[in-house]
């Protein structure tokens, strides 16, 4: 490979390794490559060469993508699939203090065995629980540490044996079978047996087929 290519290949294997749908189709074999290099060219702002094009047909593809589709699959076939409707979701600031005023109604609502999942993100926290549990999470809060309560929900879980944790995969193929059927997808987790889902409630009933047929 001459030093030419060389910065064109790296480039191109960063575009495929952010881009796993097109990523796959090249594994599988099923991609046009001309028409593949020509996408990557106009959203590097590349010129369009045949150096692009071989770094598509070079990138890894058969084996690999075979053994993590069967593990894939090897997981679906031993999950099932829960749903929770009335779920809602609060965006919180951070903060130490708001951690602490919401530390007693989390014990609470975890004592009395209900909905309640706290998610760190970069800038706050986010808070799944059941609607009915709102008023007693907004009341231990000022206005201002509230982002965004979002009511109305419906919470999808796919719950699969302790092997979920090490099937490489499993997320993106979920997530790339909701999407496909153009479902937004308000919040997504995976921690360990269960790949949990929200979505508004008029996309449950095709988010639900759609990860049932990948179930079942």
């Amino acid at each position: 490979m001459s030093h030419e290519a060389e910065p064109v290949a790296r480039q191109v294997r960063v575009y495929l390794e952010n881009h796993p749908a097109v990523a796959d189709a090249i594994r599988m074999g099923i991609a046009n490559y001309t028409a593949v290099a020509r996408r990557i060219a106009g959203e590097l702002g590349l010129p369009y060469s045949p150096a692009i094009v071989a770094a598509c047909r070079r990138y890894p593809r058969g084996r690999e993508l075979q053994a993590r589709e069967a593990g894939v699959r090897r997981v679906l076939r031993k999950s099932r699939i829960e749903t929770r409707t009335k779920v809602a979701a609060i965006t919180v600031r951070q903060g130490v203090d708001v951690l602490q005023r919401l530390g007693d109604v989390v014990e609470e609502l975890l004592d009395e065995e209900s909905l309640c999942r706290l998610i760190q993100v970069s800038r706050g926290t986010v808070v799944i629980i059941d609607e009915d549990s709102v008023p007693r999470i907004t009341k231990r809060l000022r206005e201002d540490q509230i982002v965004r309560v979002r009511r109305n929900l419906v919470e999808v879980a796919v719950t699969g044996p302790e092997s979920i944790e090490e099937t490489p995969g499993l997320l993106t193929v979920l997530t790339g079978i909701v999407s496909a059927q153009g479902i937004n997808i308000v919040e997504a987790l995976s921690c360990y047996t269960d790949t949990i889902f929200l979505f508004e409630l008029g996309d449950f009933p095709p988010a639900l087929a759609a990860l049932s047929r990948a179930v079942e």
